[in-house]
Order: structure tokens, then sequence, then C-alpha cells
């Protein structure tokens, strides 16, 4: 007797739809193609500053001034910390088992070209960030919502970038991490026969409440020093365990390379219609993992005290290096050197925890189920912290941002009870829709970019560690700090 397939859940539906919007319009017309163009466009006309100024990368990453409120201030270091958190997550592990898994092994290629090309964008909205920040409370706050305002002009975009950002990094962003930290844990749950489900889902839900709740409320100084402690320490420990499964597998790693390759260009993608699939894929989980363009990183960059925004915009840039060319290819050689190009693409997230577990044994499942805890839980922070920014942009109200922390957290406790699919799905849109955003402010303003890094550059061929001042560019208007070159290198004159 035959039986009928089961009639497609309201969720699946749901997901079905949404999932046709992501790929047949929104990315597939509206933020690749943008990215593309806006990103080359940034890279010539910057000189190819994400390339040829690497070395000059890692110098100004050790940059640091005082706070607006006299105190230790969020060296450029740590700001780049704060944004690793978000970019430093389940889309460097999961996300990219997800590529893999829809797109396939090309997809990583397109995920390292974009991660080249967009590293451009990154540094030009970095310094943008940095140059039309605000003194804060306890140091220094901006980003896209207030570049908007204040060099365009346009208060109603900063407050539409402001709100779609808070729907997708605290509230669906968030989710998605509580939701691979959940998954990850039921996983080595099961593994140990101690069981899974719901209870187990809410159980992982409360616990990550209350620690993320202790961290938040010590503000971003403290969101700072966490990031700074947890992210080298796992980064570490990731790369190590990469590089170990590529040791006992490197005579297949020549062909994996190639299965890249083959894949990223091969006539069977092209005949099969698929080659717009495996570059989407790519593209969009790049996005998703190192943030380019995307406009988020800019707001933990406007919280750093450095003497020029350059500065800032070259450490970011580094970030999107050590996110995708890093840490997203030990994740695509994991999977690929365990499953030598055949993998179940119905396991999509999980996909990463599988090729350990193939390659180490049993155990090391729950070594990555650690992993993930960590890179996901650093990310909930991350993701916060940028919520937390342009909440104070659309309102100075304590009371706000008291309700902000209780949503975040209510968040974080139904993302560990969610479905994988909708979740991943909801991030596309909110993401698609904030890159767009963001993308267009920032292109006209990149000439501002330009000529911060032409300044730059001529005093450091003069031998000066470089300091900007307003009254260097000063036909700029919107431009709240960089009054002194007293201020800027000591933190004296701020208020």
């Amino acid at each position: 007797m035959l039986v009928a397939d089961a009639a497609p859940t309201l969720n699946e539906r749901v997901t079905g739809a949404i999932g046709d919007f992501n790929n047949d319009i929104l990315w597939a017309w509206g933020v690749i193609p943008l990215l593309v163009v806006v990103s080359l466009y940034f890279t010539f006309g910057s000189g190819l500053v994400q390339i040829r100024m690497l070395p000059e990368m890692f110098r100004a990453a050790g940059d640091a001034g005082a706070g607006a409120d006299g105190k230790k201030a969020v060296s450029s270091l740590q700001a780049f910390m704060i944004s690793a958190a978000g970019r430093v997550g389940t889309g460097n592990i999961v996300g990219v088992s997800v590529a893999i898994a829809l797109g396939g092994p090309g997809a990583v290629f397109w995920m390292w070209t974009m991660a080249t090309v967009v590293g451009a964008a990154s540094f030009v909205e970095a310094t943008l960030a940095q140059l039309y920040k605000v003194r804060d409370r306890s140091g220094y706050r901006g980003g896209p919502a207030y570049y908007m305002e204040r060099a365009l002009g346009q208060r109603w975009l900063g407050a539409l970038f402001a709100v779609v950002l808070i729907l997708t990094f605290p509230m669906v962003f968030n989710a998605v991490q509580s939701n691979t930290i959940a998954g990850a844990i039921a996983n080595s749950s099961e593994t140990l026969g101690l069981g899974s489900g719901v209870w187990l889902s809410a159980a992982v839900g409360v616990v990550l409440v209350v620690v993320t709740g202790l961290v938040i409320f010590g503000g971003v100084r403290r969101i700072a020093h966490t990031a700074q402690a947890l992210i080298p320490s796992f980064a570490a420990l990731y790369v190590v365990l990469g590089l170990v499964i590529m040791a006992m597998n490197w005579q297949v790693l020549p062909s994996v390379l190639a299965l890249i390759f083959e894949h990223a260009f091969g006539l069977r993608e092209f005949g099969a219609a698929t080659l717009g699939t495996v570059i989407i894929q790519g593209v969009r989980r790049g996005m998703f993992s190192n943030e380019a363009g995307l406009g988020s990183a800019p707001v933990a960059a406007a919280s750093a005290s450095v003497t020029h925004p350059v500065k800032q915009g070259l450490v970011q840039t580094l970030g999107v290096y050590f996110d995708t060319l890093l840490l997203c290819t030990v994740t695509a050689f994991i999977i690929l050197l365990a499953s030598e190009g055949s993998f179940d693409s119905g396991l999509e997230g999980d996909l990463a925890q599988q090729a350990v577990m193939t390659s180490l044994g049993p155990w090391a499942l729950h070594l990555m189920t650690a992993i993930i805890l960590l890179v996901a839980f650093t990310s909930v922070l991350g993701n916060y912290y940028y919520g937390e920014s342009n909440v104070e942009y659309l309102t100075r109200s304590s009371g706000a941002l008291v309700g902000y922390k209780a949503v975040f957290l209510l968040a974080t406790f139904l993302g560990a009870l969610g479905s994988i699919d909708l979740v991943w799905t909801l991030a596309d849109t909110t993401m698609g829709a904030m890159a767009l955003i963001n993308l267009l402010a920032i292109t006209p303003l990149a000439a501002v970019a330009f000529r911060l890094l032409k300044d730059y550059n001529q005093q450091r061929r003069q031998g000066r560690d470089p300091v900007f001042t307003r009254d260097r560019m000063p036909d700029l208007r919107g431009i709240e700090c960089w009054e002194s070159e007293e201020e800027v290198t000591s933190g004296s004159g701020a208020r």
C-alpha cells in the first residue's frame, strides 16, 4: 500500500517561503551583486588597502589611548576582540557546515574569494565608525547609525538601520547561537546515553541566560575583557585540532583542494544549474561569519580609543582574514577530509561535529561541543553589545536599556528551544536587509575613508605615529571627537 507523503507543517511552509525569497531575490539580485560591485570600488579606490597594508594591520593592533571617561580605554585590540566575539561564532563552524551541505565543497572557494575582496568594505565601514563616534558614559560608541546621521544627515536612515540591527543580532543571530549550543550539547548527551529533549534545551537556555546576564550587566569593559580572555584560547585550540586532523590525512589534502576548485567552477555545477547556489551559499555564509560590509563590526570598532580612525579600520580588516581565511578554512578541511567529498547534507549544522568524531573518535565529539559552546557564547556577548549601542542611539532612556536586556535574555532562552531551519532562514533575511542599508550608506562616504587613508600614509612616510584631529579636514561635518592632539593621544580633553 502506498503511503502519501506527510503534508508540510506550518513551520516548514514558512521556512520554505522565506528561504525561496532569500535565495531567488534578496541575495541573488540584491545583496551579492551590490556587495561585489561596492567592494571592488573600495578595493581599487583605496589602492588595495586590504592586501597592500597587511603588515600595518598588525602594527596598528597595539594602539590604545584613554577613554572618554578618563579611565582605561577599550583598546584597538579589545575592540577587535568584541567584533571577533560576534564574528568568531557559529558562522565559523555551523555556518561553514551549512554552506558545504547546501552549496557543496565549491562554496568554500567563494568564501575565500569574497573574504579577500570584502576586506576593503570592512576597512571603509570601520574607519567611518571611528571618525563619527560619540562619547559615552564609559568610553565611545558609534557605528553605521551614527555615520548615517552625522555624515549623511539622515537620522531616519540611522534609526532604520538601528532597528534592523537590533532585530538581526540581539534577536535572530542570538537565537542562532543559543540554538547551536543546545544542539551541540544534545549531541554529546545522546552519545553519553543521557538522552535529550525539550528538557535539556530548556536547561541549557536557563544556564545561558544566567551566565550571559552576569557579563552583560557589567558593561562594555567586562564584555571586552571576557572576549579577550576567551577568544585566543578557543581559537588556538580549534586551529590545533584542525592541524592534527590535516596531519593525519595529509595524503588526501591535494585531492580536497582539487575538490573545492572543481566544484567552484566545474561543469557539473553549470550543467545542473546549481553554480548560483554554490556562490550564494559561499558568499552568504562568508558574510555571516566575517560580517564585512554588514555594518555590525563597525559598532565594535567605534568603541576603541585610537589616535587615527584608519588604525581601527586596518585592525577590523585583519579580523576578516582571521575569521574566514583561518578559522573557516579549518572547519572546511575538517569536514572535507573526513568525508572525502561525500557527506549527508541532511546533517547541515552537525557536519563539523560528525567530521571531527570520524577523524579522531567518539571522544572528540565532546571536545567539539566545548569549542562550540565557547565560540557561540562569545558571539552572544558580541551580539548584545551591538544591540546596546543601537538602543542607545534610538533612546537614552535607562528603562529602555533594561527592557532591551530582558528581551535579549528572553531571545537567548527561546533560541535554545527553536527550530534550526527557521532560525537560520530568518537570520539570512534580516542579515540581507541590514547589509543592503549599510552598503548603500557607505558607498557615498567611501571618499572620506580614502582621504583619511591618504592622511595616515603621509604621516607614516614622515616617520610619525599617525594622529588625526578634525582641523586636518575642517570641511567634514558631524564629527564630535578628535578636537585636539592632546585629547586624541591622552584622552585628557574628553568630557
